[in-house]
């Protein structure tokens, strides 16, 4: 055995301890409780008060959710998305994506879900397990994924995005595949009766995979988690300043990354992905299909306020609602200051221009019956999407084909943004199968064998 010789010694020691003494000198993250940490903005905005959020609960309460449409629409003009802010009108689709688009996608970055750091760490995904087993009739092959995000410039937060991918074990090519930002348990189930099929044997029956990514395995849905997670590994364990990125943008980095390795996997067309959310996870979703362009078809189910609501709208949950300390991780810092001092519409961009960023790209907006998922607003997440048309249509798609609000159960789906408001409650089950007939559309796959 060679022993090192002293001076050996000496220089590797000088090359270590510089970096020994760098992540020593890293302080630990920073703990605050999201009442800390939400007071801690509010003072960095120079922001005394917020006004509170609606009560969705208690109808005696004396700030109780408005579900009167007579109420509804205080501020009835809406940004429009083919305007520019020097006030020239937008005539072609290169005025569009040279110009207003980028205008729109900085407002929201500044103003609503925050910005990404140019420089986020790289994902190296690993396949954990392999399991061959059927779902209902198929056979299928599911593959257990992380992805391992590089700390190495900070390792005290780790972070390791979880995600699972099913694909049928006798497809003959790549499959198209449907990935849900999933809640996990009962949540993933379709509560029908009469043992009528899930959504992940929907999704099989027509030849396509699926996949499951866990969000919460990206960033905490939690305002004293924002120095944890992707965010708080950006930052160093330190907490936010007012354009960062909140939660739901960082969801949809996280998705986006699960793209990445889509892209890598022969048992996957990595150009005919579509991605569903349900409620906090449909605004995600919404937020993802809007930034990135490479998914091909979304399912946004219940988004509300954050989402393809109308920020706009008085009615079930409101802009106050988001920056209270309960949910205002969801967001950028800066949306606080449109809770006090302040009002929605001194709002550069509404939810409808949100939805525009998704063209051409085909958008299935969904919502139940006011009875059980009114607090989402389903007539202004309609008018969101009625209000996005005029950009599909610059680009060469059809819009919904009417801005009059649908009776419910009625599927619009002919054009590239699509709407059905479903009889039940919270929940994306009974959408299923008409965003399935949608999707199908742009997703075509041979018959499966």
């Amino acid at each position: 055995m060679k022993l090192m010789t002293p001076l050996k010694i000496i220089v590797l020691l000088s090359f270590a301890s510089p970096i020994c003494d760098l992540f020593a000198a890293l302080p630990p993250p920073v703990q605050l409780t999201a009442e800390q940490d939400h007071k801690r903005m509010m003072t960095l905005l120079h922001i005394t008060s917020l006004r509170p959020g609606r009560n969705g609960m208690d109808p005696k309460a004396e700030n109780y959710a408005n579900y009167d449409e007579s109420k509804a629409n205080p501020y009835p003009n809406l940004p429009d998305p083919l305007v520019l802010k020097n006030g020239r009108k937008v005539t072609t689709p290169e005025i569009w994506w040279n110009k207003r688009r980028p205008e729109i996608v900085e407002d929201f970055d500044r103003e609503i879900y925050g910005r990404v750091p140019k420089n986020t760490p790289k994902v190296k995904w690993k396949v954990a397990a392999v399991t061959k087993d059927a779902n209902g009739a198929v056979p299928t092959i599911t593959k257990h994924l992380m992805g391992h995000v590089d700390n190495s410039s900070y390792p005290s937060i780790v972070v390791d995005i979880q995600l699972t991918l099913t694909t049928p074990a006798g497809a003959a090519g790549p499959v198209p595949v449907i990935m849900e930002l999933g809640w996990g348990g009962s949540r993933n189930r379709i509560l029908r009766g009469g043992g009528e099929p899930d959504w992940k044997q929907l999704v099989l029956a027509k030849g396509w995979g699926y996949a499951v990514i866990t969000p919460t395995s990206i960033q905490a849905d939690s305002g004293e988690r924002l120095t944890q997670g992707i965010i708080g590994l950006c930052n160093k364990g330190r907490p936010r300043k007012p354009d960062d990125w909140g939660t739901l943008r960082a969801w949809a980095w996280g998705a986006s990354r699960a793209l990445d390795y889509f892209e890598t996997d022969k048992s996957v067309d990595a150009k005919k992905i579509g991605l569903e959310g349900h409620s906090r996870y449909g605004k995600a979703a919404l937020v993802t299909m809007a930034y990135d362009s490479r998914f091909a078809v979304a399912f946004v189910s219940s988004s509300g306020e954050g989402g393809a609501k109308l920020h706009r709208r008085n009615w079930g949950e409101i802009v106050e609602n988001l920056a209270g300390s309960g949910e205002y991780h969801w967001m950028a810092g800066n949306f606080l200051k449109y809770a006090g001092p302040l009002n929605w519409n001194d709002l550069p961009v509404d939810s409808h221009e949100l939805i525009a960023l998704c063209a051409p790209r085909p958008v299935f907006i969904s919502a139940g019956a006011t009875n059980g998922d009114g607090w989402v607003d389903a007539k202004g997440m309609f008018m969101a999407a009625a209000a996005a048309g005029p950009v599909y249509k610059l680009l060469g798609k059809n819009d919904l084909g009417t801005a009059a609000f649908p009776p419910i159960g009625t599927p619009l789906i002919d054009g590239n943004i699509a709407f059905r408001q479903h009889t039940g409650g919270h929940t994306p089950a009974p959408n299923w199968p008409t965003f399935l007939t949608f999707a199908q559309r742009y997703l075509k796959s041979p018959a499966p064998k």
